[in-house]
């Protein structure tokens, strides 16, 4: 078995679809055309596949890292070189939400910072985390 994908509801899935491939690197694997004019898409990066919705739900988010609730996202997490070079490279888009923190005490060079994607969906973005 292995790791299919996270789906993730959108406000405006195109804005949504171009942060994540403007910031992460990700490219559009598939696109499904819906009744109405709506759709679907899959985008991935490697092995990471994101699925897409259009949606006017809305959820609020109870903290800084990802809604808490039981059977909601809590987050979306990436592992980068640099989570200084990234947030540089994002700007203004670098939402911040929490951090960046580090966690030295437990692993040297862990850093973590989270930020808000367009739908207020929690990334979490990390440097240095290794298993042990």
């Amino acid at each position: 078995m292995k790791f299919s994908h996270v789906a993730l509801n959108c406000r405006d899935l195109d804005v949504t679809q171009a942060f994540y491939l403007q910031h992460f690197g990700f490219s559009v694997a598939r696109v499904l055309p819906l009744e109405g004019g709506q759709k679907i898409v899959f985008i991935k990066r490697d092995d990471i596949h994101l699925e897409l919705f259009d949606s006017d739900i809305s959820v609020t988010r109870l903290f800084p890292d990802g809604h808490h609730a039981i059977g909601m996202l809590r987050h979306l997490a990436f592992q980068v070189d640099s989570v200084d070079a990234l947030l540089a490279a994002m700007g203004d888009a670098a939402k911040i939400t929490l951090g960046p923190l580090e966690f030295d005490a437990f692993i040297p060079g862990w850093k973590t910072v989270w930020l808000e994607d367009p739908d207020g969906t929690i990334v979490e973005i990390s440097q240095g985390y290794h298993d042990e």
